[in-house]
């Protein structure tokens, strides 16, 4: 099914693009600079979106470390990492993450099992994306449920949508580092014949365990635990070892294109242990590593139109196979192997601006099956279907303008509970998986509006306010296993209802001489779904004993209330011609309450100060980063001790008549102990210590 689906969305962009090309213009009204594509379908500035976006570019992207994309974009405002050691993590948004933080490869879903549990690593390679955005509140509301906490959205050129511009262009990047011996390669290519544009690209990295300044194992660990750490200073079993290639074409005429690619991941990684001296026999099981593949193909394309109000027309699919197996480090034994497969698309049509008039409908569908395979598999076989609608609008009059969004989504998973035996720990609940309905069905309306002003030159205020809803997932639903990504044992509640959430956001930026932006935001949760410990201890098989290695998590519905500030601005110290002297300050907070308590793994406030210089032929940085400690913490969670990291960063262009830039960069050079709070493992596996890297990029 998932295959046919793809095969009709490629065949009708094809037909749509065909057929609209005769009456093709030639200038496009959308085409502005420095624009967001993931906010909306029309083209919107930077300097003029509503709420809160963030852009890595192309060049940041090259010198940025080899590592996970929720390591990438940590630092950002309102933008942490789930970091589970070097070869997984997601990013958390505003204190959000999992299934509430929407990861899309150019607009479309992953298909992947990344949102299921912090220990599995997304399947999209930073080093291969030409551009990163991150959107925040109520942008957010063209992707559905899913994007509740936010969206990132990581863009590739692997189906061209311009020609070459004079002759084959592409880039080159590479590096190695300390601290891990880590390298990593990255290249794309791109040449045209006519109208037909080929591109290809890949990316490989390899590190090590890394080294750390302390003892893996935490003192506060180590103290309620009754351990001893062992003497280490590097966190084992964290060797990553990642391939991704692939290949694209595309048809590029006059006022649009139309194309395909096919792409290749193979991620091996280890995942980190408790280093502690093991008193007693060992434990029955040892260190795993991961064994990630997928396989995943692409079709995309946009044309003018001219059907009434609308001008142009956009269409992205994509079908992914996925697997991924936890395998025994000592035996080789694969303990679980986890497979999604599934095809998700969306088609949007782009309405003309008139007297700054702009606007779009769209539709998104998704389906998906999903399935878990032996000693793991705490959720049962499902199948997920997904269809939304959405019409947004937006009114610029310059001085002021307005904007809002309206749409419906429906959500529907069928499990496979036939034979499915009931645990004791689910019991315990009144749960009986052979009378549970194993088809459920969601249905939400989300809404957004905003409204913002230009009052003075060089000034944009804004207000937005939106209300979303987000249907339970299948593992909140039908969870019934041992999560060894989360040391507990899961039980899903099959009763929940939609999660909904009414958000504010107040924006204030400058663009003067300077930039300056702050947004102040609140989310109000009504049936905000948490995992929460039931006191109970459980055995792997769930059976209820006061001996058990595995606390008992449930799922519940509660109120919740996220309240923060962001803050970031830059401001030149110096300026003659192309050489520049500047100061940057980033500044995030976010406080999160529930009615049961302080919800898990909130982070806390940071500070980041960095001067910049920026010259004709050098640049370079130095960066003062401040962690807050985070003593406001769920029941069964460790407090966190802040941290202060030093960073510096120096590149050289040694030609000048060729884009080629050498750059050095060390991170943390206090060595310091460093501990992310809204990481599962930061009681065992802290932050990388002193890393010194070096690399080239060359773009032609």
């Amino acid at each position: 099914m998932s295959c046919r689906l793809l095969l009709l969305s490629a065949a009708s962009g094809l037909t749509l693009f065909a057929a609209t090309q005769a009456g093709a213009t030639e200038d496009d009204p959308n085409t502005v600079a420095e624009v967001t594509v993931t906010a909306a379908p029309y083209a919107v500035s930077l300097d003029s979106v509503a709420t809160s976006v963030n852009v890595v570019g192309r060049d940041e992207l090259d010198r940025a470390p080899a590592v996970g994309l929720g390591d990438i974009l940590n630092g950002l405002p309102g933008l942490r990492s789930t970091f589970y050691g070097p070869g997984a993590s997601r990013p958390v948004i505003r204190g959000l993450s999992g299934p509430r933080v929407l990861i899309l490869q150019n607009g479309v879903g992953l298909v992947d099992a990344s949102s299921l549990s912090p220990d599995h690593a997304v399947a999209s390679e930073p080093g291969e994306a030409s551009r990163i955005e991150v959107l925040r509140g109520p942008s957010t509301l063209a992707y559905g449920g899913s994007a509740i906490g936010g969206v990132v959205n990581v863009i590739d050129d692997r189906i061209p949508a311009r020609p070459a511009s004079d002759g084959p262009e592409g880039r080159i990047a590479a590096a190695v580092g300390s601290g891990d011996d880590s390298y990593s390669l990255s290249a794309s290519l791109k040449a045209g014949a006519g109208p037909w544009v080929f591109a290809a690209d890949a990316v490989k990295r390899e590190s090590g365990d890394y080294s750390v300044p302390v003892n893996p194992v935490s003192d506060r660990l180590a103290a309620a635990e009754g351990v001893t750490p062992l003497a280490d200073r590097e966190v084992r079993n964290t060797d990553v070892s990642m391939l991704a290639y692939g290949a694209g074409v595309s048809w590029i005429g006059d006022d649009g294109y139309v194309g395909v690619s096919a792409k290749r991941t193979e991620t091996q990684y280890g995942v980190p242990y408790e280093q502690i001296v093991i008193v007693g026999p060992p434990p029955a099981e040892g260190p795993v590593y991961i064994d990630l593949k997928q396989t995943r193909l692409d079709a995309r394309g946009e044309s003018g139109v001219s059907l009434g109000l609308f001008d142009r027309a956009r269409f992205s699919v994509g079908y992914a196979d996925y697997e991924h197996a936890e395998i025994e480090v000592a035996t080789g034994a694969v303990g679980t192997r986890f497979l999604s497969k599934g095809t998700e698309g969306r088609v949007e049509l782009v309405q003309a601006e008139r007297n700054g008039w702009q606007g779009a409908v769209g539709v998104q569908g998704l389906v998906r099956s999903f399935e878990a395979i032996g000693d793991e598999a705490f959720i049962p076989p499902t199948d997920i279907d997904e269809i939304g609608v959405f019409v947004l609008q937006r009114l610029d009059r310059d001085a002021w303008g307005v904007e809002g969004g309206l749409r419906l989504d429906r959500r529907g998973l069928d499990a496979g509970l036939t034979g499915r035996p009931t645990s004791d720990a689910a019991t315990a609940y009144g749960l009986d998986w052979s009378t549970t309905a194993a088809s459920q069905d969601f249905t939400n309306v989300s809404a957004s509006a905003a409204v913002f002003w230009r009052p003075a030159a060089d000034w944009f205020v804004g207000f937005s306010v939106s209300r979303n809803g987000r249907a339970p997932t299948e593992f909140e639903l039908f969870a019934d296993g041992p999560h060894a990504g989360t040391a507990s044992y899961e039980v899903g509640d099959p009763t929940l209802e939609s999660e909904k959430v009414t958000s504010y956001e107040v924006t204030l930026r400058w663009t003067g001489s300077g930039r300056a932006e702050l947004h102040l935001f609140t989310a109000r949760y009504d049936g905000f779904i948490q995992e929460l410990p039931t006191g109970l201890l459980a055995e792997d098989d769930g059976t209820i004993s006061l001996t058990g290695e595995l606390p008992v998590f449930r799922y519940s519905q509660t109120d919740a209330t996220f309240t923060g500030i962001e803050f970031e601005a830059s401001h030149d110290l110096w300026r003659d011609g192309g050489r520049s002297l500047s100061v940057e300050g980033v500044f995030d907070t976010v406080r999160g309450k529930t009615g049961l308590g302080t919800p898990a793994r909130i982070p806390s406030w940071s500070a980041t100060a960095r001067l910049v210089w920026k010259g004709e032929r050098t640049d370079g940085q130095i960066e003062l980063r401040q962690i807050g400690d985070q003593d406001r913490v769920a029941a069964f969670e460790l407090p966190t001790d802040g941290y202060t990291m030093v960073n510096v960063q120096a590149g050289f262009k040694p030609f000048e008549d060729r884009d080629v830039t050498l750059f050095v960069e060390g991170r943390n050079l206090g060595d310091v102990e460093a501990r992310e709070h809204t990481s599962f493992l930061k009681d065992i596996a802290p932050l990388p210590g002193r890393t010194i890297r070096a690399g080239l990029s060359w773009a032609f």
